[in-house]
């Protein structure tokens, strides 16, 4: 018909095959979709971005990266992603609308959403950063640590699985492993405040809304409702005790 209305025929040439490859069935469209991730994988190598493998790629939005990244295997990237100069990912990380600061190392298996990274961190494996996080120059979120909504100044560090949740953190602190700020009564959020160059002892729980003042040290096991003062060394453990004596239970002999 349009030719018959002497309509003009152009023709658009195709930049390859997979342009006019139809899509009739779910196997033609991953095919397809792992065409556009292998011309993905080639635009990054092309810009300098080094792939153990190209094949195992999955940008599902926009990655930026800067000079001499390193991306393993089995990486999915979703939404709109930063990766400064140097940043090393490694195998099966999955980062969604974050931004990772020069020369941070995330290792095998961290999951990154809606957070920022700051430089020469160290993050993982097996590290949660939920919505809201944002990390300064040189942290380390270590093996099962997870944060929400927390921001950690420069050099502070929670290297074994801790929760850290609706806080805000100084500089040099240390958090340490089982360290849980209790945030949430069930219908309320609440803040946790630890100031500058904090230790905090492991299987501690600091119950919001809380303030660890600057170089306070909290004991192993404590379990913090109150605010600690500078300075100090805070408990709150009770007193071990020994009972001479003392039979365990036994079960029945048959």
């Amino acid at each position: 018909m349009a030719v018959a209305a002497g309509v003009p025929i152009r023709t658009v040439p195709a930049q390859g095959e997979w342009e006019v490859l139809g899509v009739n069935s779910k196997v033609q469209l991953a095919e397809l979709e792992r065409v556009a991730q292998r011309r993905t994988a080639e635009r990054l190598m092309e810009q300098g971005v080094r792939l153990a493998d190209p094949a195992r790629l999955d940008v599902r939005g926009e990655l930026v990266c800067g000079r001499d990244v390193f991306i393993d295997v089995n990486c999915v990237f979703e939404g709109r992603v930063l990766l400064d100069e140097a940043v090393e990912i490694g195998p099966c990380c999955v980062l969604k609308n974050a931004s990772i600061g020069a020369g941070s190392r995330l290792a095998a298996f961290s999951h990154i959403e809606d957070a920022t990274v700051g430089p020469d961190g160290v993050i993982g494996p097996f590290a949660r950063l939920r919505p809201g996080t944002e990390l300064a120059a040189g942290v380390h979120v270590g093996n099962f640590v997870e944060l929400k909504n927390a921001k950690v100044a420069a050099q502070s560090k929670a290297n074994h699985l801790a929760y850290v949740g609706d806080a805000i953190i100084g500089s040099r602190v240390n958090i340490g492993a089982g360290t849980i700020t209790c945030n949430y009564d069930g219908a309320n959020k609440f803040k946790t405040i630890i100031e500058d160059d904090v230790f905090i002892g492991s299987d501690t729980q600091l119950v919001a809304p809380v303030t660890v003042g600057r170089g306070a040290t909290l004991g192993a096991g404590t379990t913090l409702t109150r605010d600690a003062p500078p300075d100090t060394l805070t408990l709150s453990r009770v007193r071990q005790v020994s009972l001479a004596g003392w039979k365990r239970p036994q079960k029945p002999k048959k």
